[in-house]
């Protein structure tokens, strides 16, 4: 059975919204649903061990979040506000913030990197080796389609 363009559309809508519904709940059931972008925090953390910073400016995490500036904004001072953060001038320009972890960030990021291999586990649990190499190939050809479309008009 051939699935229609709909069907596939309906079908990754559907899987978004179980997988974000899925992690959500289980960062309620770890007492982490203060933590409102669990993504975020671990790019934070990463960002923490580069020596340079260079994604812990608004913009960039931004830019590697695919949504726009004013929307991490505010998690940031969500984040800030129930102490997983902490702002402080750049450096080597002190007209933008550097977004750094507190211990609780820290904390928080060990925990979401949990609740995001149990959810994924969950999600991919009777694939075959297999499966699951040639489902990534498929998504990667999506994204690559999605990301790279302007480039090829």
């Amino acid at each position: 059975m051939e699935a229609s363009f709909h069907e596939m559309e309906l079908l990754s809508r559907s899987l978004s919204n179980a997988h974000r519904a899925a992690v959500q709940a289980e960062l309620n059931a770890a007492g982490l649903e203060k933590v409102g972008h669990p993504l975020l925090v671990s790019i934070l953390q990463s960002a923490d061990e580069d020596p340079e910073g260079q994604c812990q400016a608004q913009r960039e995490l931004a830019d590697l979040l695919h949504v726009s500036p004013p929307a991490v904004a505010n998690s940031l001072k969500c984040l800030e506000r129930d102490g997983y953060v902490r702002r402080e001038p750049w450096p080597r320009d002190a007209r933008r913030n550097r977004v750094i972890l507190t211990e609780k960030g820290a904390a928080a990021v060990e925990g979401c990197r949990e609740v995001f291999v149990r959810v994924s586990d969950r999600m991919l649990a009777g694939f075959s080796r297999e499966e699951l190499a040639l489902l990534a190939q498929f998504q990667r050809r999506m994204l690559d389609n999605l990301t790279n479309s302007h480039k090829k008009e």
